[in-house]
């Protein structure tokens, strides 16, 4: 699926960059008090003879720009996993997230412009068939590009490249667990639509 969100990405941005440079304009960019809302919807399938497992997942964000270069806000993520094998279920489980975020942008006005976010969120999993809950925290910083298709909407995506997380599960004398992530993981790449307001 992330295969055919690039493909159609890149395919966008070419049109839209031959449209840029027939009418020889600029459009997009951000300031200061700009308002955007962004986002990402993915649904995965993957079966294998009687087996079949699916993901759902969708995580919206808004944010101000605070100046001319710096933004921040808040965002909200929302996955599902469910599995079945010949009807009978083997996964049911979902993860809750709610977080807040900031960005520095080096060419914000500009049309297409290179960003880095460091994001931090509660993340709440309850996994029904286990009978099994779990919450903790997660810190990330990502690079990301941005590229406006028209003046009030633009193309994202970022890369994760460096995360901590904790998780503690929700019965007596459970012990946390801490990841710490570091590199570049093409499977860890997040493609969004931003929507900003005039």
């Amino acid at each position: 699926m992330k295969k055919l969100l690039f493909t159609a990405a890149i395919a966008v941005l070419g049109f839209t960059s031959v449209n840029a440079q027939d009418e020889m304009t600029t459009v997009g960019g951000f300031e200061e008090g700009d308002v955007f809302i962004s986002g990402s919807v993915g649904f995965g399938n993957e079966s294998f003879g009687d087996e079949s497992t699916n993901v759902f997942s969708i995580a919206p964000k808004a944010g101000y720009f605070l100046s001319d270069n710096i933004a921040a806000g808040l965002k909200l993520g929302y996955t599902s996993f469910s599995g079945d094998n010949d009807g009978v279920d083997f996964v049911d489980a979902s993860e809750l997230a709610i977080g807040v975020f900031g960005r520095y942008y080096f060419t914000a006005d500009d049309q297409f412009s290179l960003f880095t976010e460091l994001g931090v969120d509660y993340i709440s999993n309850d996994d029904k068939l286990a009978d099994a809950k779990s919450d903790g925290f997660d810190i990330a910083f990502a690079p990301g590009i941005s590229y406006f298709v028209s003046d009030n909407f633009a193309i994202e995506a970022t890369v994760g490249v460096l995360g901590y997380s904790t998780e503690k599960a929700d019965f007596d004398g459970a012990e946390s667990r801490n990841n710490f992530d570091f590199g570049v993981n093409f499977a860890d790449i997040n493609f969004g639509v931003v929507y900003k307001f005039n």
